[in-house]
């Protein structure tokens, strides 16, 4: 490590436990916002049968979790996939995996931001107020909390994340039950009742719909590996890693399911029903207000709006993270590769921000509506995140069964092959047949993938990232 007089440093803290790793997962997956949204695009492909999206996407990513949970025990860096995929498949391959998670984690970012701006209008219309601000004016601002709060400790955030989302979640948790007690108890609006008409698909529907709907539901898991970001901030993160990633997967799946099954009944399940679920702006507050009262629906659209704040610091935080990691990779001395006297890497976290923030401008100046907006920016981070997941699950086959001795059984190879098949249907799902401007979006995310290759090839870069890698931890770097 070395400290500069102004207290800056190459090392970061360690100085987080299992919870604080756990929290820094789910508060980046950000499941109560997340919810508030993707719950009602996912029923717009499959209607009442929007469950089976969520399932579909809990599968594919606890098969890709079972990698990230194995190298997990062995690994433990910063940058994640980067250092990963580096380990395993090589510096080159680890510098691409970690610049597409780092595209991942600040588009993911920005949407989350944008999404504030929806939420916040939702709430001053339920409230009856007219002033209607900007999105992006409110998105702006709303980029700027978050990136103060990013400055802090990096025990400060995972807290914050924390306690955001565990307040969120356990109001939502409530409505959930509440509303599948009024439909067992027949004292639900509409004569609405308990069935298993959330399991059925329209008519039409095959795995390839599903498929296709499955793209919500990875993004409601994206950021589950972002504990793996903390692995040089955590006290022994071969250990306490694995576990806060299968806590996040569990604890978030759960929460996700019980959700969009009482959301798909909670607004019923005939043809007029589905619709009016499809066009929700805040099924959140239409529920709250249909089952409770009016003040739980402003309530939950409050900490609808604390989620994404959640979310949006969590993304940004492992964004700067991965940078980072990159920048110290690469041999930079100063930039992007060091951090301030409180441990946070503040110069990646203000590119990272800055990047967001011009996601943000380009797509107000295409005039795109504040839900557009977020859907088109978090479809992008959505696709560099698989990207950087096939890399990882490679890698995790050759490190597991091929050259690492890890001891890990033979027959589990088919977890992560399964996890692959499941990853590049996705991915093959979000790259064809898709109407503008929907597919272009494969084609910005494959121009930054070749930026990422180009750079990757500069001279001297691999000899330097295999140095950090070597240096971070040797005994796991295999050739």
């Amino acid at each position: 490590m070395t400290t500069t007089s102004s207290g800056e440093t190459t090392a970061l803290h360690r100085e987080l436990k299992v919870t604080d790793a756990a929290a820094f997962s789910i508060g980046l997956i950000g499941p109560v916002g997340v919810m508030a949204l993707l719950g009602v695009g996912a029923a717009g492909i499959l209607g009442r049968g929007a469950t089976w999206a969520f399932v579909f996407a809990l599968v594919a990513v606890s098969l890709v979790a079972y990698g990230f949970v194995k190298l997990s025990r062995h690994i433990a860096h910063t940058g994640s996939v980067y250092a990963t995929v580096g380990i395993t498949l090589g510096a080159r391959a680890g510098f691409v995996a970690g610049w597409m998670l780092f595209l991942a984690y600040f588009t993911i970012g920005a949407g989350s931001t944008i999404e504030i701006g929806l939420f916040l209008e939702q709430l001053l219309q339920d409230l009856g107020l007219s002033f209607s601000p900007d999105w992006l004016i409110v998105a702006i601002v709303a980029l700027a909390v978050v990136l103060l709060v990013s400055r802090s400790e990096v025990h400060v955030i995972t807290r914050v994340l924390l306690y955001a989302e565990l307040i969120g979640a356990a109001l939502v948790t409530i409505l959930n039950l509440i509303v599948l007690f009024r439909l067992g108890t027949g004292s639900a609006p509409g004569g609405r009742g308990l069935s298993l008409d959330f399991l059925q698909l329209p008519a039409g529907t095959d795995i390839t719909t599903i498929g296709g709907a499955a793209v919500f539901g990875f993004l409601a898991f994206a950021g589950f590996e972002g504990a793996a970001t903390l692995g040089e901030e955590t006290s022994d993160p071969k250990r306490d890693i694995p576990k806060a990633l299968k806590i996040a997967v569990a604890v978030v799946g759960a929460f996700y399911l019980l959700s969009i099954v009482a959301q798909t009944l909670g607004y019923g399940t005939s043809d007029a029903d589905v619709k009016r679920l499809t066009s929700a702006a805040a099924p959140y507050g239409d529920l709250g207000r249909a089952y409770v009262g009016p003040w739980l629906a402003d309530l939950l659209t409050v900490f609808a709006v604390v989620s994404l704040f959640a979310i949006s610091i969590g993304t940004l935080s492992g964004a700067s993270r991965v940078l980072f990691a990159l920048g110290r990779g690469a041999g930079l001395q100063g930039g992007v590769a060091k951090v301030n006297a409180k441990g946070a890497p503040v110069t990646a976290l203000l590119v990272s921000g800055g990047l967001a923030a011009v996601c943000m401008v380009i797509e107000r100046l295409t005039n795109a509506s504040v839900l557009d907006a977020t859907y088109w920016v978090l479809t992008i981070g959505t696709i560099g995140l698989l990207i950087a997941y096939v890399l990882a699950t490679v890698g995790a086959i050759r490190f597991l069964f091929f050259v690492g001795r890890t001891g890990t059984p033979k027959w589990q190879i088919v977890v992560p092959i399964l996890a692959i098949v499941l990853l590049a249907y996705t991915l093959y799902k979000n790259a064809v047949g898709l109407e503008p401007p929907y597919s272009w979006f494969p084609y910005l995310v494959a121009v930054w993938l070749i930026i990422g290759v180009v750079i990757s090839f500069r001279r001297g870069l691999k000899e330097q990232v295999q140095a950090d890698l070597e240096s971070s931890d040797p005994a796991t770097v295999v050739p």
